[in-house]
C-alpha cells in the first residue's frame, strides 16, 4: 500500500510498505481524507520533534514512521473482539496514543500520559496511507450528515473544545482570541456554537483576518495597526476579556494575553512553545489572574465537536481551503502551507475511502 513515511528533516517519502496486521479489538480504515498540521510542518522543516528517533514507550517504534494524525476514513475489516462498527461505516479516529498504566491515565488524563504519543506522528501507523490499523477506543462514528472531508476537521475542532473547556466561559464572556491560525480560527467557530457574547481575535495576516470574520468573530484586529490590549479593553465593556486564549505562542502575544486580561479572568495557553520566553508573573499577580494551559483533547471533546456537527451548530467547511492527492503531499501540500500560507487554512489529502458514497462538502 502507499504510505507518506518521515524520515527527517525535508524528507518525506511516498512508499509501498506492508499493510499493518490487524489484532485483537483493532479495526482496519481506509483513510479518506487527511489534514495537514501545524506540527506536519514542524516535522519537516525542523524535526523530528514528536517523531521518535528511539523506540516510542508504547509503539517501540522509530522514524521512518507514517504521517497523518487528522483523518476521516471508512471502515474495512474488523479484528476479533472488536463489535462496536460495521464495514463500511464512516469514521474519524482520535490519533491519541497513551499507555493507560501512569498516573496520567489512571486518573482520566490520557491526554497528558507521561508516555503520550499520536498515531500519524509516534509510529503505530498513520492517515497518510491506503489503510491503517487503530485500537477500537480511538474510533468515533461520523453520523450520516457529516461528510467525510469535513470529518478530517473534528481533529483540529477538538483541541479547541478541549481548551474552551478549561474557561470559565459563560453566554456573557468577552473573550479575545490571540492567533488566527488553523487552531484560532476553530476556537472562534466553537465560541460561535456555544453562544459566546464578544468574540475579538487579533491576527496579523489580512486573509486570516478575513475568515475569522466569516467564521463569525465579531470584531477582527490587526495588532500591527491597533493597540490589541486598550481596543480589547475599551470592546470588553469593563477592565478587559473575561479569557484570553493564546494561540500565537510568542513573546509578544504572552505578554498581550497576560496584560489584556481582566481582574480575576482567565488565560488560556493553547499553543506549543518552540523556546523559552521572558515571564513576569506580576502580570498576573497584580490581577489574581489565572493562567491554564491545555493539550490536545479526550475522547469527551471529539464526540463534542462530533455532536455540534450533527446538529449544525458547527460549519468549518469553508477551513477546507485545498484539497491535493497523496503523491502531492510535500509540494502542493506541506511547501504550499509554508510558503504560501495566506492562501490557506487547511489543506486536505484526499487519500480514498470514498467507496460508501456521501457527498462531499467542499469544491475542489
Amino acid at each position: 500500500m502507499r504510505a507518506a513515511r518521515y524520515y527527517g528533516k525535508e524528507d518525506i517519502r511516498i512508499e509501498n510498505v506492508d499493510e499493518q496486521e490487524l489484532g485483537e479489538g483493532q479495526i482496519r480504515i481506509a483513510p479518506a481524507f487527511v489534514g495537514i498540521c501545524g506540527t506536519d510542518l514542524h516535522e519537516y522543516l525542523g524535526g523530528p520533534n514528536f517523531a521518535p528517533t528511539k523506540p516510542h514507550p508504547v509503539t517501540h517504534e522509530t522514524i521512518p514512521i507514517t504521517l497523518g494524525h487528522e483523518f476521516s476514513g471508512v471502515v474495512t475489516a474488523l479484528g476479533p473482539g472488536a463489535t462496536s462498527y460495521t464495514v463500511g461505516q464512516h469514521v474519524v479516529v482520535q490519533p491519541s496514543i497513551y499507555c493507560s498504566n501512569c498516573e496520567a491515565c489512571a486518573a482520566g488524563f490520557e491526554n497528558v500520559c507521561y508516555n503520550s504519543g499520536f498515531i500519524g506522528l509516534s509510529g503505530g501507523g498513520g492517515g497518510l496511507s491506503d489503510s491503517v490499523v487503530v485500537p477500537e477506543a480511538a474510533v468515533l462514528a461520523l453520523p450520516d450528515n457529516v461528510p467525510l472531508d469535513v470529518g478530517a476537521l473534528v481533529e483540529p475542532l477538538s483541541v479547541a473544545w478541549h481548551a474552551i473547556s478549561a474557561a470559565p466561559l459563560t453566554e456573557d464572556s468577552v473573550v479575545l482570541v490571540l492567533g488566527g491560525g488553523p487552531i484560532g480560527l476553530a476556537i472562534v467557530q466553537c465560541l460561535v456554537a456555544l453562544n459566546a457574547k464578544t468574540i475579538i481575535l487579533s491576527e496579523v495576516s489580512k486573509s486570516r483576518q478575513r475568515f475569522a470574520k466569516d467564521f463569525g468573530a465579531h470584531h477582527v484586529l490587526d495588532p500591527t495597526a491597533v493597540d490589541t490590549i486598550a481596543v480589547s479593553k475599551e470592546l470588553s465593556g469593563k477592565d478587559g476579556p473575561d479569557i484570553v486564549f493564546d494561540c500565537a505562542g510568542v513573546p509578544a502575544s504572552l505578554k498581550t494575553a497576560c496584560t489584556a486580561v481582566k481582574a480575576r479572568g482567565t488565560v488560556v495557553n493553547v499553543a506549543i512553545w518552540e523556546k523559552e520566553v521572558p515571564f513576569n508573573p506580576n502580570m498576573l499577580v497584580f490581577r489574581e489572574a489565572k493562567y491554564t494551559a491545555v493539550l490536545g483533547y479526550q475522547r469527551k471533546d471529539v464526540q463534542g465537536v462530533i455532536d455540534q456537527l450533527a446538529a449544525g451548530k458547527l460549519k468549518p467547511s469553508k477551513m477546507i481551503t485545498s484539497k491535493i492527492q497523496l503523491e502531492d503531499l510535500v509540494e502542493g501540500g506541506i511547501k504550499a502551507l509554508i510558503n504560501d500560507k495566506e492562501s490557506h487554512v487547511k489543506i486536505l489529502v484526499e487519500v480514498g475511502g470514498l467507496g460508501i458514497g456521501r457527498v462531499d462538502s467542499a469544491v475542489r
